[in-house]
């Protein structure tokens, strides 16, 4: 029994110098402290010893495990040779290499700055820190020395335990990642909060910790706005929906009014066709007139909706931005996002009636409102206006604008030449009140007949004379001769033979060459 024991000590003990090598690493207990050595338990035939110093104060205590380095396993006095330090940095070292081998980023110390850089202490490993590397443009060199940085490792000395790092790259591995976590966090619909970076014509670009996303004017509010400045300042905070992302472009697109509902979302129940309105003038254009009816709900009230009878020129004569105006919706276009209103419509159309009011040849009074090149119009009362036409104005006399024989405000009387309920029209006749003349000036003045002229107007087509007062006649320009024609001025008195009238148009052609 005895042999069979002593056997089997013998095998273990075997067993152990085997699994114990030189230059490995493993786990040793600490069984006693003295001031000077610690004594380590490693399952060798006998305990390592190894200097206090190089522990750490917190992993002196009896039974604390610890990772030991075998520098040898038998010296001149058969004791095993173990380093705690040695085993610190070798997995220190292991450590970097791994770092270095998947890209990893390792942190380190600034010491002291050097010709060409700085020196760096990871952990016990030294390291330089080339200066197109180091990524301090502008920081006070009391804010990097002995301060602890993030460093990316590029090269290494496996026999010498030395590296060489980058700042910059690893500055910009760090924002790699944290885009790709933020983008990997990301996903349409998703609400993010957010700081406005900058604000340009179309948008803005929001900080969204480590990346910038867009948020275009479009997306700001339900409200038409014409700049983002006018809802965003550069600082505000934000909380915002993720609308969608492009991982290969990095670029995320964001929603503010999306955060909110969509006030068309029921616009037609709203606000239906037929209905009466009340709103905000936001916005008025040549063509029209835009009132808020809410936040993010417009209308148009086009220049044609404004009035039945009176002719529109200038709306900022008539409405302000910001007054409050009553109008009838007339039309919906949910999917253009488009309320056309209507002011007119509110009051009966005056006419469906005007052609009952106004029948044709009755004699009207009115008011002079205004003027064209072509006519004059004329109130004939609170809702309908008529136009008295140039051609409309005198049998005989030639008039080349309406002002020459009306004045604005002046109260007249007038014939209704026709009625348009359709087109809202009504022709007035001013000469109508009057005897067409021409049956009878045609008998004065047969065709062949001699008159003494005098000349009122010369153009490219021929030379108006004045036959009596009011009535003028037209000499065309083949029937004078050219060097007659050249020397004529105002008030010269020629002869002329009337070749052709013409009652219908009120005209008398003459001739001064047919004498």
């Amino acid at each position: 029994m005895a042999e069979s024991k002593s056997s089997s000590m013998q095998e273990l003990y075997e067993k152990s110098i085997k699994e114990i090598k030189e230059g490995i690493i493993i786990k040793g207990k600490i069984v006693k402290i003295n001031p000077k050595e610690v004594f380590v338990d490693v399952g060798f035939k006998s305990e390592g010893i190894i200097p206090i110093n190089e522990f750490l104060p917190e992993e002196l205590k009896e039974g604390e495990l610890v990772d030991i380095l075998v520098e040898s396993v038998e010296d001149e006095n058969g004791a095993i040779i173990l380093s705690r330090e040695k085993a610190r940095k070798t997995q220190i070292w292991q450590d970097i290499l791994k770092a270095y081998q998947n890209s990893e980023l390792v942190s380190a110390k600034v010491t002291k700055k050097v010709k060409g850089g700085f020196m760096v202490n990871a952990k016990g490993i030294e390291g330089f820190l080339p200066a197109s590397h180091a990524g301090f443009k502008g920081i006070p060199e009391n804010e990097i020395i002995d301060k602890e940085f993030k460093f990316k490792v590029i090269k290494l000395n496996n026999l010498r335990h030395s590296i060489i790092v980058s700042r910059k790259e690893a500055m910009q591995q760090e924002k790699k990642e944290i885009k790709e976590k933020i983008f990997s966090n990301f996903v349409p619909g998703k609400i993010v909060n957010g700081t406005v970076k900058s604000i340009i014509d179309y948008g803005a670009f929001i900080d969204l910790g480590g990346i910038d996303g867009l948020l275009h004017i479009t997306d700001m509010s339900w409200s038409k706005i014409n700049h983002p400045s006018e809802i965003l300042a550069i600082g505000d905070k934000l909380e915002l929906v993720v609308l969608s992302i492009d991982k290969e472009q990095e670029k995320i697109s964001l929603g503010l009014k999306q955060r909110f509902p969509d006030p068309w979302q029921n616009i037609e129940a709203k606000y239906p066709v037929g209905s009466k309105v009340k709103g905000k003038i936001v916005n008025i254009l040549k063509y029209g007139i835009f009132v808020e009816l809410e936040k993010g709900v417009e209308g148009l009230i086009h220049i044609s909706e404004i009035s039945w009878t009176k002719k529109v020129d200038n709306l900022k004569e008539m409405f302000g931005i910001g007054d409050n105006i009553e109008a009838q919706v007339i039309g919906i276009d949910k999917e253009s996002r488009k309320i056309s209103l209507s002011i007119k419509q509110l009051e009966s159309n005056p006419w469906l009636e005007a052609e009952s009011k106004y029948p044709i040849g009755t004699k009207v009074k009115g008011i002079v409102r205004g003027f064209t090149n072509y006519g004059a119009f004329v109130e004939l009362d609170p809702n309908l206006e008529g136009l008295i036409h140039i051609s409309d104005m005198s049998w005989t006399k030639r008039i080349n604008h309406p002002q020459d024989i009306l004045k604005k405000g002046q109260r007249i009387e007038a014939v209704v030449l026709s009625v348009n309920s359709r087109t809202h029209k009504i022709a007035l006749g001013l000469k109508q009140l009057q005897p067409n003349p021409w049956p009878e000036i045609a008998k004065k003045y047969p065709l062949n007949t001699v008159l003494e002229v005098e000349v009122v107007n010369i153009t490219d087509f021929g030379v108006f004379v004045k036959i009596e007062q009011d009535l003028e006649g037209l000499i065309y320009a083949d029937e004078i001769e050219k060097e007659k024609l050249a020397n004529l001025k105002l008030s010269d008195k020629i002869k002329a033979k009337v070749i052709r009238i013409d009652i219908e148009q009120g005209k008398i052609g003459l001739s001064a060459m047919r004498l």
